[in-house]
């Protein structure tokens, strides 16, 4: 018996039409990032499913610890690959089950005959590796309807293929399939989220990050280095644009009446972003709001905020409560780095009574006697651009 393969299912990709393949090859390359710590592997794709082998069985073992975080999988399996014959199948197939936990489980036999010229019909053979297998683990239970046990035969020319366990993948697209955006990153619960939820729509992004030091830490700075860290994980290299925020954030205060501050701080970030993503050639941005939230999650704040972009502007959790946004941190790892301690700037400088409802043309008006506009080019200028992951590995590198 070869066991040495893993057969991956492609999902929603598989209903992509004439650019399916461009879909394929982002899947294909991320899956190679992702597991290139295995030197063995080799992998071949096809229209519907692609196939990972491996020379050794700690190897194979790794890719399935790693595969479940890579975008654009629906499902995969370790398989083991026979001679097509019916004696070669029976014996193969008590070999796979033989390396489950069959006590007290229910199971059912599913044959795929691709090779029409295999001399028992689909029905048939199911049947006879349903009752060969019984005989061999009559603690077994046959149940039609989602068994514990999927015995998964396949048929093709030259060669047959049989697994026992579906392991669920991370489902939707692979990342840098559908474009690259900027994340506006604060480092609470949200924004990681948003980011999470649009890789697996298959965008890739920078993360930019607004910091006022010293009102806030290098401390601050260190968290949300450390939740890029943890979305990198999930299958793209991410670069994170740290914006000089302090001037800019005590002029707000100065000159924006407090109750409308946090509307204008806001708008500026936006602005910052805007010009950000230009340099960087993104499509959109992409933030951490959910309707109704914070004051400055209304539609009237949204929609003041928007007025200084006509970028797309992505916001994934927009129709989540709280509960919803903590239980996908809670799944992806960001949870327990957004809850330390440390302040943002937003948190810093928020008002004690923001405006739900902020008319633009008061907004405009208190903004018109600063010169934001240089304020912003400033900012967008001394920004600081690092790739946590990298900068991780240098500062190993040195100790050693």
């Amino acid at each position: 018996m070869n066991w040495n393969t893993i057969l991956i299912r492609y999902g929603e990709m598989s209903l992509k039409g004439k650019n399916k393949s461009k879909f394929v090859r982002k899947l294909k390359e991320n899956i190679k990032a992702a597991l290139q710590e295995l030197t063995t592997l080799t992998m071949r794709a096809e229209r519907d499913r692609m196939f990972l082998y491996t020379e050794r069985p700690e190897e194979l073992m790794r890719a399935i610890e790693i595969l479940p975080t890579v975008f654009g999988i629906q499902s995969f399996s370790p398989i083991a690959i026979c001679e097509p014959t019916l004696e070669a199948i029976k014996q193969t197939s008590l070999d796979v089950i033989g390396n489950t936990e069959t006590k007290g489980k229910t199971f059912k036999v599913e044959v795929k005959r691709t090779d029409k010229t295999f001399p028992l019909v689909t029905g048939e053979l199911q049947q006879e590796l349903g009752g060969h297998v019984l005989r061999s683990f009559p603690e077994l239970i046959v149940k039609m309807k989602k068994p514990e046990i999927l015995l998964y035969v396949e048929i093709q020319r030259g060669a047959a293929y049989i697994s026992s366990h579906i392991y669920k993948g991370a489902g939707g697209m692979p990342v840098g399939s559908n474009g690259h955006s900027l994340l506006l990153l604060s480092g609470g619960i949200d924004s990681p989220v948003a980011g999470y939820l649009m890789m697996k729509r298959g965008v890739s992004f920078d993360a930019i990050h607004f910091a006022s030091p010293p009102f806030t830490s290098d401390l601050a700075k260190q968290k949300v280095e450390d939740i890029v860290r943890q979305l990198t994980k999930f299958g793209a290299t991410i670069r994170l644009h740290v914006i000089p925020f302090t001037e800019l954030q005590q002029a707000i205060v100065k000159q924006v009446p407090s109750n409308l501050s946090m509307t204008t701080t806001r708008r500026m970030m936006m602005q910052i972003a805007d010009r950000v993503r230009e340099e960087i050639h993104a499509l959109g941005l992409i933030t951490g709001e959910s309707l109704g939230q914070v004051a400055s999650q209304t539609l009237e704040s949204l929609t003041a905020i928007n007025e200084v972009t006509s970028t797309p502007v992505l916001r994934p959790l927009v129709a989540m409560d709280k509960l919803e946004i903590i239980q996908i941190a809670e799944t992806i790892g960001t949870y327990p780095i957004s809850i330390r301690p440390y302040e943002d700037c937003c948190t810093i400088f928020a008002p004690s009574s923001a405006k739900t409802k902020p008319q633009l043309e008061k907004v405009r008006y208190y903004e018109s006697f600063e010169n934001f506009e240089a304020m912003v080019e400033e900012a967008v200028s001394k920004r600081v651009t690092i790739i946590p992951c990298e900068q991780n590995e240098e500062e190993f590198n040195d100790l050693l």
